[in-house]
């Protein structure tokens, strides 16, 4: 999309605008791949860097204070800016705009994630939780220990995790879902149906078809009339690229608010990466443009970032999105892209406690969910990187290892 500025490699500034997973991971792969400049991450917490899958398990849990990274900055030569909200981009300039004052750049790697969707007319009402931030799991500790009643709004992936556990830790919970299932967003109807009796099973409520029409202290208001009591309220419906500050910059975004980046994870302005959470990428794999919020592709994404800001061997980014869910004592996983698929393939009776579920186009897997067969998911990821075609009577015997299930195999 653009050309590098005229500095030489090795004395490069780059920038890394947020200190999640994908930020951090873009300042190791560039010191593991050899870049000796300066490195500079910038994050808008004060706290030190840290993973967030167990914000929702041990640290929500009291199992564990925090997850910071067991990165050593300091012996990386990492600049550590935290507590730095960084407010707009002058890409002409090449500098950040901050409350402190602004950042020049040489190379800038947008990595600021996602940030939680809220309700509307939630806001400043006493006891309404987010999940996405260490603090946010800290305030929700003691709601957990208390044993209030707790009403989720949202039965996504973040909401069964939540719901999951706080039902662990003794909390009556009810999950309210505007749609007709779970997980509406993310799978297919037939697919996520078995999985709203995994709600009824763990002892948690799960209302669809519910409509929050009001939430008031003590209570959620539905748009049938019916009052559930709250005495906390966790709101999980989705979360947005954390871009709003790239409004006037020039930086292309797309309509889903994520920037548009291209194969080698570059964006429309010269010298600036994007990777994460924040940024969608054309994938040739899938023949659509993916915008992936899930842990593997912050891990990933950054190594190929950073390939390509030193350019000795450029990396084109093109995954198999892999993620996966600890939800109501079952272990998911997903790996794969099955927006564009024409047959679906069951292996194993979902009403049990372990069966996938293999996506087809052409023949060829594109997609694989697995509930409790790990097996299924690591042959299945291997399978569509490889890009086999499978028999589907084959693939169907969940007897048979699906390795087993390539036509010709």
């Amino acid at each position: 999309m653009s050309e590098q500025r005229e500095v030489p490699v090795g004395q490069r500034r780059v920038v890394i605008v947020g200190a999640g997973m994908a930020g951090v991971q873009t300042a190791v792969a560039l010191r593991e791949q050899g870049f000796e400049g300066p490195v500079t991450l910038i994050g808008a917490e004060p706290h030190q860097p840290y993973d967030r899958p167990p914000l929702s398990k041990a640290v929500l849990l009291g199992k564990a204070e925090g997850s910071a990274f067991e990165v050593d900055f300091e012996s990386l030569g990492v600049e550590l800016q935290l507590g730095r909200e960084v407010t707009g981009l002058r890409v002409d300039a090449h500098e950040l705009d901050t409350a402190q004052g602004p950042v020049p750049y040489d190379v800038l790697v947008l990595a600021t994630g996602a940030e939680p969707l809220r309700l509307p007319g939630a806001e400043g009402i006493p006891g309404v939780h987010l999940l996405r931030t260490l603090d946010d799991a800290q305030r929700l500790r003691p709601v957990l220990t208390e044993q209030h009643d707790i009403v989720v709004v949202g039965a996504g992936w973040i909401g069964a995790e939540f719901a999951t556990a706080a039902r662990d830790a003794g909390c009556a919970v009810t999950v309210v879902e505007a749609a007709d299932r779970p997980l509406a967003g993310a799978l297919p109807a037939e697919v996520a149906a078995p999985m709203t009796a995994w709600y009824a099973e763990s002892g948690a409520v799960l209302r669809t078809g519910a409509r929050v029409q009001a939430i008031e202290p003590g209570a959620v208001v539905l748009s049938d009339g019916t009052r559930v009591p709250a005495g906390a309220v966790v709101v999980g419906i989705g979360a947005r690229p954390a871009t709003a500050w790239l409004a006037d910059s020039g930086i292309e975004l797309g309509r889903d608010g994520a920037v548009v980046a291209d194969a080698a994870l570059r964006t429309s302005a010269p010298d600036v990466y994007a990777v994460g959470d924040c940024a969608s990428f054309p994938s040739a794999r899938y023949g659509a443009r993916l915008l992936v919020h899930h842990w593997d592709n912050a891990l990933q994404g950054p190594r190929a970032v950073a390939a390509n800001v030193i350019g000795t061997q450029p990396a084109v980014y093109d995954p198999v999105p892999y993620f996966w869910s600890e939800q109501f004592g079952r272990f998911v996983q997903y790996a794969g892209h099955h927006g564009t698929a024409d047959r679906l393939v069951w292996r194993g009776d979902p009403t049990t406690p372990a069966w996938s579920v293999c996506w087809l186009r052409e023949g060829v897997l594109v997609a694989v969910l697995a509930v409790g067969r790990p097996r299924d998911l690591a042959q299945g990821r291997k399978l569509i990187e490889m890009g086999a075609a499978l028999d589907p009577e084959l693939a169907a015997d969940p007897a048979l290892p699906l390795k087993k299930a390539m036509t010709g195999a």
